[in-house]
């Protein structure tokens, strides 16, 4: 009892590291998939906003594909990372020429319209499930088209 008491308070000075024990509190918005131009592979978007401790996205898994594989992007090149950091009280976002996720061995084509169900692993957090629309080839956040 005094634990579980105590962890509420983590932010209020019972913790003293500065926050790093407090559990996260992850929430994924703006998932979406662009509709994918060939048969085999397609990518996928989200953000992750996290109000409580640390946590790290291990990996991802979806019914579509036999692989989907997390990727960094940094000055054009594309490279696969094993996790990423989810910081406290921070996000860890997914865009269109940043983080991506790489859905490979996709089981069909999606098309606009569908929804695809992915499974976000992280260390803490467990598994959170998204349902990710699929949205035109060329859809920008940004500008909802």
């Amino acid at each position: 009892m005094v634990l579980a008491g105590c962890g509420g308070l983590v932010l209020v000075g019972c913790g003293g590291s500065g926050g790093s024990s407090a559990e996260p509190e992850l929430k994924v918005t703006g998932a979406y998939m662009p509709q994918p131009v060939t048969a085999d592979m397609a990518a996928g978007f989200f953000t992750v906003t996290n109000s409580g401790g640390a946590d790290t996205l291990t990996s991802v898994t979806s019914g579509l594909a036999g692989d989907v594989t997390l990727h960094s992007t940094e000055g054009g090149a594309m490279e696969e990372e094993k996790s990423f950091a989810v910081p406290a009280h921070g996000e860890l976002d997914f865009t269109s020429g940043g983080n991506h996720l790489m859905f490979e061995k996709l089981t069909h084509k999606p098309k606009q319209g569908d929804k695809v169900s992915v499974q976000l692993h992280f260390a803490k957090s467990g598994t959170v499930t998204v349902e990710m629309p699929v949205k035109p080839a060329t859809y920008n956040p940004k500008t909802g088209h």
